[in-house]
C-alpha cells in the first residue's frame, strides 16, 4: 500500500543503467515520485490491480475529501472574508481536483509536493489571519471584529483561492494516477467509499470538538502511509511542519473548536463581563442578570400580565437571556442553543448558573427545527440575539439562522403562543435601519398589526427590541413601529436571505465570481494542456454542474426541515454519497439500453420536487417528514447518478471524463448564486435545463452505447488491451 509502482522502484540486482548521483540526491531530498512519474500513470485498467492498490485509492480519496473539509472549516475560522463568500473554498477545491485529474498521465508528478503546499498554506494563514472591523454593506450585511487585521480583500482572496486550488490539484493528481488503473466504475466506487470514510471521520472529530492539530496529524499520517519508502527528506520535513504548526497553534492558543466556530474566551472586563469571540468576532458577553441593561427586560415590562408559565428562548447562548427570564419569574424555560460548546461555556462561566436551574430544559438544536418539532404553547417566545456569524455549509449561502427570520418561521412562532395572551419578542444589533424595518414588517404581516419598537445606543450601535402579540391589548407599547416608504418585504423559506437588501447578486460577488472563472480558464489550460481533450465529455460537464445544484438544493431542504445543525449537514452529505454508491452498484450490474428513459425518470423526479413545496412537509410528524424528504430529495440524486454512471462506465479516458465532470461542478457552484435572485426552488428548473443539455450533447454517445449493448458478442476472446480500450 505504500507504493503503487513496484516496477519503477530500482531494487537489488536491477539490470538497468545506474542513476546519476545528482538524480539520486534529488530523489533523496524530494522523493522518488516527484522526480520520476510512477509507472502507474501509464498502466491500463485491463487487469485486477490488486488489493493493495484498491486500498491505496480508498485512502487517497479519503485524504482528498478530508483535506477539503478541513480547509473549508479551518480557513473560514481564520479568514473572516470566507464566512461571507459561501462556497469560495469549495470552488477552488473543484478546480484543483479537476486539474489534478487532467494531469493523471503527465510526466511530472505533483502529488509529492502536497506536504510542501499544505505547510506553506498553513504558515501563511497563521501569519496573516484576517479580521475586518464592523462593516455593513449596502447590498449585504457583514458582521465584523473590533479591529481590522491581515491583508486586504483584493489580495487575500486570490491568494487563498489559488493556494486551495494548488493543494487540491496535487492531491487530486495523486488520486487520478491510481484512479486510471481501474475500470471507470470500479475506480468511482472506491473513490466514493473513501469519501464516505472521510465524511465519517471529519464528523466524528466535529462531535468531539477536535482542534486543528487532529486534522493536521491525520493528514500527515495518511500522506506518510501513501508515500511509504519513496518519501524524501523535504517531504518529511514538510509533514512535520504541517503537523507541528497546527499542534503548536492548538496547544498555545486557548481557542476552543465547536462544530461551527473557533471560540475565544476573553478576560473578564472592568464591567465584570466575560467576552466570547467566534472566529475573531465579538459574539456574546457573559454577565449577571442584575447587570444587564434595562432594555433586555422590555418585553416583560410591556406585558406585565403575562403569567410566564412557559417561556421559549431561542439563541440561549451562554445563558444571559435564560437568567433574565428566571429573574423575571418564568416558571419553566425551554432554552434552545445550536452550539454545544457555547452552552458548555455558559454552564461553566455564567455566575447566575441558569442552566443548572430545575426550571430550565436545554435543547441543543436549531431554533426553527425546535419550533417544528414541539407541540407546546408558550406565554413568551424570545428570539435573543440569534446571529450566527457563519454559514451552514461550504456550498450554500445560508447562515445558521437564515430560516429563523422568514415569514413562515414567524408564523410558526405565532402558532406556538398561548391564545389571547402569548407574546413574541426579538432583539439584536440590527446594524442598519432597513434590516430592522424588514423584520418589523415581517412581524406586522404575520401578526396582523405593527409591533412595539424600541432602540437604545450601545457600543456605538443601535440595540433594537420588537415586541408583538396576536392580541394587541396584551402588549403595552411605548412606541409602535411605523411603516416607512420602500420597506423591504419579508424573507421567505424559498428566499431566506434576510441580510440581502434586494433580490440580486451583490456586485462584489459578481466581480469575484468573474475573476474565478477567468482564473480557472487560464489555470486549466496552463496546467493540463488544450481544452480539446475534454470536448468528448461535454455532457459530463453539464452533469457535474447540474449535480452540484441538486446537492445544494438537498442541503438547504434538509436544513429547513430538520435544522441547520452540523449533524444534519453531515447526514445529508453522507446520504448523497450513499445514493451515488447505490447508483454505481446498480450500473456495475445492470446495463440500461435506453438511457433516454433514465433522463425521463430524472425529469419526472425533478417535477415532483417542484410540485411539492418543501415547507408543506413541516406540517407532518418527524418520521413521515423524514421519509418523504428522503424520497423527494434523493430520488433525483439516485437517478442523476444512474445517468452519470451508465455514461461513465464505458468512457475511453476515465480521468479526463471525471475532470470534465468536476469542472462542471465548479461552474455549478458559481450558478448557485442565482438563488440570491430566484430563490432555491427555481434551481430545479436550472438543473432540468442542464440535464437537458447533457442529453442533447451526449446523444451520439448514448446511441453508440445502445448499439454496442445490442450487438452480439464476438466469439473470439478479446485481448486485455482491447478490453481496456
Amino acid at each position: 500500500m505504500t507504493s503503487d509502482s513496484r516496477n519503477s522502484r530500482p531494487g537489488r540486482g536491477h539490470s538497468g543503467p545506474a542513476r546519476p548521483p545528482k538524480k539520486r540526491a534529488a530523489e533523496w531530498l524530494l522523493g522518488r515520485d516527484v522526480m520520476t512519474s510512477p509507472g502507474a500513470a501509464a498502466e491500463s485498467a485491463a487487469g485486477d490491480p490488486g488489493r493493495s492498490v484498491k486500498l491505496r485509492l480508498v485512502l487517497l480519496s479519503f485524504l482528498m475529501l478530508f483535506v477539503e473539509l478541513a480547509l473549508i472549516r479551518w480557513l473560514g475560522a481564520n479568514i473572516v472574508y470566507l464566512s461571507y463568500y459561501s462556497n469560495f473554498v469549495l470552488l477552488g477545491s473543484f478546480l484543483g481536483i479537476g486539474i489534478g485529474f487532467l494531469r493523471a498521465r503527465s510526466r511530472v508528478n505533483l502529488f509529492g509536493w502536497t506536504p510542501v503546499a499544505l505547510a506553506l498554506l498553513t504558515a501563511f494563514v497563521l501569519r496573516f489571519p484576517v479580521q475586518i472591523s464592523h462593516t455593513s454593506g449596502t447590498q449585504l450585511i457583514f458582521f465584523g471584529a473590533l479591529k481590522t487585521t491581515g491583508l486586504p480583500t483584493w489580495l487575500m482572496l486570490p491568494v487563498i483561492f489559488l493556494a486551495v486550488a494548488a493543494v487540491m490539484a496535487m492531491i487530486g493528481e495523486g488520486v487520478a494516477r491510481t484512479f486510471v488503473r481501474f475500470k471507470p466504475l470500479d475506480a468511482y466506487r472506491l473513490d466514493i467509499a473513501g469519501s464516505i470514510i472521510g465524511i465519517a471521520a471529519f464528523s466524528a472529530l466535529s462531535f468531539f470538538n477536535a482542534k486543528p492539530m487532529a486534522w493536521g496529524i491525520i493528514t500527515a499520517v495518511a500522506l506518510l502511509v501513501l508515500y511509504g519508502t519513496r518519501i524524501g527528506i523535504i517531504q518529511l520535513a514538510a509533514l512535520a511542519s504541517l503537523a507541528g504548526l497546527l499542534t503548536a497553534n492548538s496547544l498555545i492558543s486557548h481557542d476552543l473548536w465547536s462544530p461551527y466556530y473557533r471560540i475565544t474566551v476573553g478576560a473578564t472586563t472592568r464591567a465584570q463581563t466575560i467576552p466570547i469571540l467566534v472566529n475573531g468576532i465579538p459574539h456574546q458577553a457573559i454577565t449577571t442578570a442584575a447587570r444587564r441593561p434595562a432594555i433586555f427586560y422590555l418585553p416583560y415590562r410591556q406585558a406585565p400580565r403575562d403569567p410566564l408559565n412557559n417561556v421559549l428562548v431561542v439563541g440561549a447562548g451562554t445563558g444571559n437571556d435564560v437568567a433574565g427570564a428566571l429573574r423575571m419569574g418564568a416558571k419553566h424555560i425551554d432554552a434552545v442553543e445550536i452550539d454545544p460548546m457555547i452552552y458548555k461555556l455558559g454552564t461553566r462561566l455564567n455566575s447566575d448558573r441558569p442552566y443548572r436551574s430545575p426550571r430550565v430544559s436545554v435543547h441543543i438544536n436549531d431554533g426553527r427545527a425546535f419550533l417544528s418539532q414541539t407541540k407546546k404553547k408558550y406565554d413568551l417566545i424570545l428570539f435573543a440575539l440569534p446571529d450566527s456569524l457563519t454559514l451552514v455549509a461550504g456550498q450554500s449561502s445560508l447562515r445558521l439562522e437564515s430560516y429563523l427570520f422568514t415569514l413562515q418561521a414567524i408564523e410558526s412562532a405565532r402558532a406556538h403562543l398561548v391564545p389571547g395572551s402569548g407574546v413574541f419578542a426579538m432583539y439584536n444589533f440590527y446594524r442598519t435601519t432597513w434590516l430592522k424595518d424588514r423584520l418589523a414588517n415581517t412581524l406586522d404581516i404575520a401578526f396582523g398589526h405593527a409591533p412595539c419598537a424600541s432602540s437604545v445606543s450601545r457600543h456605538q450601535q443601535q440595540l433594537s427590541v420588537l415586541t408583538v402579540s396576536v392580541n394587541p391589548a396584551a402588549v403595552h407599547c411605548v412606541s409602535r413601529w411605523r411603516r416607512p416608504s420602500g420597506v423591504l418585504p419579508p424573507s421567505t423559506d424559498d428566499h431566506p436571505f434576510v441580510y440581502l437588501a434586494s433580490n440580486t447578486i451583490p456586485s462584489f460577488y459578481l466581480l469575484t465570481l468573474g475573476l474565478i472563472m477567468l482564473a480557472s480558464l487560464v489555470l486549466v489550460r496552463t496546467a493540463s494542456g488544450p481544452y480539446r481533450k475534454m470536448t468528448g465529455f461535454v455532457d459530463l460537464f453539464f452533469m457535474g454542474a447540474a449535480f452540484l445544484l441538486l446537492e445544494t438544493k438537498s442541503v438547504v431542504q434538509f436544513a429547513l426541515l430538520f435544522g441547520t445543525t452540523w449533524f444534519v449537514n453531515a447526514l445529508v452529505f453522507a446520504g448523497v454519497l450513499l445514493a451515488v454508491l447505490a447508483a454505481v452498484e446498480t450500473s456495475r450490474r445492470v446495463v440500461i439500453r435506453r438511457p433516454g428513459l433514465l433522463y425521463g425518470g430524472l425529469l419526472a423526479a425533478l417535477a415532483i420536487a417542484w410540485v411539492v413545496p418543501q415547507e408543506s412537509l413541516l406540517a407532518l410528524g418527524v418520521v413521515p417528514r423524514f421519509a418523504l424528504a428522503v424520497l423527494i430529495a434523493f430520488a433525483p440524486i439516485f437517478l442523476a447518478n444512474l445517468v452519470f454512471t451508465q455514461r461513465f462506465r464505458d468512457v475511453g479516458d476515465s480521468t479526463v471524463a471525471f475532470a470534465a465532470n468536476l469542472l462542471g461542478a465548479m461552474v455549478g457552484g458559481v450558478i448557485e448564486y442565482l438563488s440570491l435572485i430566484t430563490g432555491y426552488r427555481a434551481l430545479l428548473i436550472v438543473v432540468a435545463g442542464l440535464y437537458g443539455l447533457a442529453f442533447l450533447t451526449g446523444r451520439r454517445k448514448l446511441s453508440a452505447a445502445k448499439a454496442a449493448s445490442e450487438a452480439p458478442a464476438a466469439p473470439a476472446t478479446r485481448s486485455a488491451s482491447t478490453a481496456a480500450t
